[in-house]
């Protein structure tokens, strides 16, 4: 069954939805509660956020940034990263090329 279009569960107090993918390029949107996390992981695609609501803490192989509405983030191939918002957030991420892992068509 697709997940496109869809909103899922992704971590406690996380859910996300992805939207059709191109050929190289992909992006979800990601609604984080008060406090909520997106475990520490890392994955051979370049990712970019940008964040529409909210504060997020970024931590990106061990470099902690916050980033605020209207602000980006740029996760290298690679990196080990983790995100926890410090209030109510929604957060657009993009990924090259697309997270087949996530994507069920």
């Amino acid at each position: 069954m697709s997940n496109i279009g869809v909103w899922e569960n992704a971590e406690p107090g996380v859910k996300r939805k992805i939207f059709e993918p191109g050929a190289t390029i992909m992006m979800m949107e990601v609604h984080f509660e008060a406090n909520a996390e997106g475990y520490e992981h890392s994955h051979p695609h370049e990712q970019l956020s940008y964040l529409i609501k909210g504060r997020i803490e970024f931590t990106i192989d061990g470099k902690k940034t916050v980033i605020g509405p209207g602000e980006t983030i740029f996760i290298p191939s690679g990196a080990k990263h983790g995100a926890k918002a410090l209030e109510s957030s929604i957060l657009l991420d993009t990924f090259t090329p697309v997270r087949e892992d996530l994507v069920k068509r």
